[in-house]
């Protein structure tokens, strides 16, 4: 029997979740799938610039797992880059340490760490046209945090 999967401690969940190339319609594009965790290697791997063992300790993850799960998500978007396909994130098995919120009066996002009390208006323009950007990806509140486990968002 196979050892199951740790979760991976992601920090917040991806503003936009899907990418296409532009003025093809949908319906004639592959999808590649790059998971919430690989999409958190990539940001601290390539946005964050860093070192692979610095970012595993981050994702609660050893140094080894977090290359594999690196080189798995660059071959995924070279592939979508390539070949012309979309990009969907979603799935994986990762905890969120925070909780993202979108304010769609005035733009602003924000970030609540888990534990706090959820927002009723938005702290910048007093707004409650409030989005929370971790239920839109289908997050479930678990005993260790925001968590999910495979499926879709």
């Amino acid at each position: 029997m196979t050892k199951p999967r740790k979760d991976r401690q992601v920090k917040s969940p991806p503003f936009i979740v899907f990418f296409k190339p532009q003025g093809i319609p949908l319906v004639q594009l592959e999808q590649v799938i790059l998971t919430v965790d690989e999409y958190e290697a990539i940001r601290l791997a390539d946005w964050e610039e860093l070192k692979h063992d610095e970012a595993a300790s981050k994702m609660k993850i050893s140094r080894p797992t977090f290359t594999r799960l690196l080189n798995t998500a660059h071959k995924k978007i070279s592939d979508a880059l390539v070949n012309g396909k979309a990009i969907r994130i979603e799935g994986g098995n990762y905890i969120l340490l925070y909780n993202r919120f979108y304010c769609q009066n005035c733009n602003y996002i924000w970030n609540l760490k888990q534990g706090q009390s959820l927002p009723l208006v938005c702290p910048e323009c007093g707004n409650t046209n409030i989005v929370n950007l971790s239920l839109q990806c289908g997050h479930g509140r678990g005993r260790k945090g925001w968590r999910h486990r495979g499926g879709s968002f």
